[in-house]
């Protein structure tokens, strides 16, 4: 039996006491040909929560200009980078040269995968498409491995064949100012990513941080030849570069296919869901089943709650909602699925998942009235073979 939330954050919990009855609806514990007593609710069904507007996320449509700043900041620090290396004829200048064209192509990807995930749910995508998000972050760490081998093979033809640099000052000076750029386009990628939750934009931001890093490893790589006169010295830099983009690659990579496996949520935020429901936990009221996922810039949980039969369905349907009001109001934009069962009915520990989240307590034992019905159930069947 589906049961709405209602969307209004403000409003007042509801009491759970009523002395309501109802007549019974098909599910678990009664069919049309076999139904409960009408003093019993129904208590199968599932409870969902909606985000309210003041909860609910930036929409995905305005984190595209966050993407397009991330285009005009690539095309800017290439074309510093690529003067840079046609004033020096530096290896490290062009291994940074090359990472920016990989951020280029990430911020292009980033653009088409915030579009796509902004596209509303449909009857093909019922969920939406949120995880559109992950293959920005994949792509972007797969073209990080393109160009880290090609700075490597630079770098060890430099070495087989060293050459003489020139005009190092200015060069270094506009891989500087390029460096300056990449920096502050990525903190604001970063903060609008921890502020929308966006994983696209996260990566975005740290790889153009990470940019940064490198460009001050070859400024200082590239210094060092300039005082030193050693030629070597500029491609050993860029083989570091590529070693240091190549972490960089693999854990974008990491992320990314955790999040579109159904990763579960960070461990403080299982914690508190863990905790809430834990508060709510009593003889006759339990919770079972825990299981948690991040789909981009959504969270979700769902479990089961367990009251007694005798519970009308407006009853359990306000336990309920009043925990997936506190669910949220702990973990922001979470979206809880509550499956109200009958705690009496044996069936209701049937369908516990596999890789669901230990409750510990009194949550995760089968209550007495449970096993006392299991046990009458074993002794009536063997007095009923006996005759």
């Amino acid at each position: 039996m589906p049961v709405r939330i209602r969307d209004s954050p403000g409003a007042s919990p509801p009491s759970h006491r009523f002395n309501l009855t109802s007549t019974a609806a098909p599910g678990k514990m009664g069919s049309v040909n076999n139904p409960l007593p009408a003093t019993v609710a129904c208590t199968v069904g599932t409870v969902s929560t909606v985000g309210s507007p003041s909860a609910a996320p930036a929409p995905t449509s305005k984190l595209v200009r966050y993407a397009w700043l991330s285009v005009a900041a690539a095309l800017i620090t290439i074309s510093l980078k690529a003067a840079g290396y046609w004033l020096t004829d530096s290896v490290g200048l062009l291994s940074d040269a090359t990472e920016s064209l990989v951020n280029l192509a990430a911020a292009v990807v980033a653009v088409l995968a915030l579009s796509a995930a902004a596209k509303p749910a449909n009857a093909r995508y019922t969920y939406g498409r949120s995880k559109a998000e992950y293959f920005s972050s994949a792509v972007e760490g797969a073209m990080i491995f393109a160009a880290a081998g090609f700075i490597i093979f630079s770098a060890v033809d430099r070495i087989i064949h060293p050459q003489p640099l020139a005009a190092l000052g200015w060069g270094l000076g506009i891989v500087a100012l390029a460096s300056l750029v990449n920096g502050i386009v990525g903190l604001v990628l970063l903060r609008a990513g921890a502020k929308h939750r966006s994983p696209t934009l996260r990566a975005d931001g740290k790889h153009l941080l990470t940019d940064v890093i490198t460009s001050v490893g070859v400024i200082v790589g590239v210094g060092l030849v300039a005082l030193t006169d050693e030629p070597l010295l500029d491609p050993i830099v860029a083989i570091l570069v590529a070693v240091n983009i190549l972490a960089t690659g693999v854990k974008l990579l990491r992320e990314s296919l955790a999040g579109l496996m159904d990763a579960a949520l960070s461990e403080p935020d299982t914690e508190k869901i863990v905790a809430i429901l834990r508060s709510h936990t009593r003889r006759e009221v339990r919770f079972h089943g825990l299981q948690t996922r991040v789909a981009g810039r959504e969270s979700f949980c769902n479990f089961d709650l367990l009251v007694p039969s005798t519970w009308t369905v407006r009853e359990g349907h306000e336990l309920a909602e009043d925990i997936a009001e506190e669910l949220r109001a702990a973990v922001p934009h979470l979206r809880a699925l509550i499956h109200v069962e009958p705690l009496e009915d044996p069936r209701s520990y049937e369908d516990i998942p596999e890789g669901y989240v230990p409750l510990g307590g009194i949550s995760d034992a089968v209550p007495d009235i449970v096993v006392e019905a299991l046990t009458t159930g074993k002794n009536d069947d063997a007095a009923t073979s006996q005759k």
